[in-house]
């Protein structure tokens, strides 16, 4: 081979090896787009928490928050969601320990508790349906059937992924791939718990007063 073409060979192998992509997944990529994806998030619900301020006093001669809420009930439902929280942050922990099991028992609670906060919420909504206290009926129900309701969508979508990322990780194991997944759903699972905070506080406890 001439000197030439040996040049050629070593310079197409340096063009070659300069565009190989090694790892086609930026590191920490998918949690710098899932942090992009909450702060979205929080506009939806901010815009949703400022319509519930707007709307929130117009009973428009129906029953009022202080008439319809079950606080009793309404307290159970957020420990299940906060419990939900601690239940999966010691499935992180079994996670960060490799305890493959482990993980898997404490997601399984978790989305047990997440099934009972969904649970008692659709009850709610449909007592109040039951009771003519439908969205239809004022801009207060509207707004808060529509706050609500979004936040319970997201706990049901939560729920699911919970449920696939079981099945991924009995089948594949607590591989880097897994492990990435279970942080996302877990940064998305406490921004639920925080934003059900603020519905507790904002609406349902300044719902009963006068």
């Amino acid at each position: 081979m001439s000197n030439a073409a040996v040049l050629d060979a070593q310079a197409s192998n340096d063009v070659s090896s300069r565009y190989y992509v090694k790892e086609h997944h930026p590191q920490n990529g998918s949690l710098l787009g899932f942090w992009i994806y909450l702060m979205s998030d929080c506009l939806i619900f901010a815009c949703l928490f400022a319509t519930y301020a707007v709307l929130g006093r117009n009973y428009a001669g129906g029953p009022t928050g202080a008439e319809l809420f079950d606080l009793k009930l309404v307290a159970i439902n957020t420990g299940f969601l906060l419990l939900s929280s601690i239940t999966y942050g010691f499935a992180m922990i079994a996670s960060q320990a490799k305890n493959k099991s482990g993980t898997l028992v404490w997601l399984a609670i978790t989305g047990v508790f997440g099934a009972a906060f969904l649970g008692l919420e659709i009850y709610e909504f449909l007592h109040l349906i039951h009771e003519g206290a439908g969205p239809q009926r004022s801009g207060f129900l509207t707004s808060f059937f529509a706050l609500v309701g979004t936040h319970g969508l997201h706990v049901f979508f939560g729920t699911i992924w919970l449920l696939v990322l079981m099945v991924q990780v009995g089948k594949h194991g607590l591989i880097p791939e897994n492990k990435r997944r279970l942080m996302c759903l877990s940064m998305f699972w406490h921004f639920l718990d925080v934003i059900w905070i603020g519905v507790f506080t904002f609406v349902y406890l300044m719902g009963v007063l006068p």
